[in-house]
């Protein structure tokens, strides 16, 4: 028993069909542009995942940062209580 009921005997020949009707080259083009739009999809999906890590990552230039002047007045205000 083949794929869904169906023998591997009946496979072969209505792949034997699609060959004589279609003919190898056209096959071989149409197997050819799927590969390229399954390539281009994944492609897709990747810089799409990319530019979405990119949207939610902190930058590191917003880091906060205290100067010394702003370190000096927390440790004055500290002290002062």
């Amino acid at each position: 028993m083949g794929f869904g009921g169906i023998s591997s005997w009946q496979l072969l020949i209505l792949l034997l069909i699609i060959v004589l009707v279609f003919g190898t080259k056209r096959l071989r083009n149409i197997g050819g542009d799927l590969g390229a739009a399954v390539k281009g999809f994944k492609k897709g999906m990747d810089e799409a995942e990319e530019a979405k890590d990119a949207a939610f990552s902190p930058l590191p230039d917003t880091e906060d940062k205290d100067t010394g002047a702003e370190k000096a007045q927390a440790e004055k205000d500290r002290t002062a209580q």
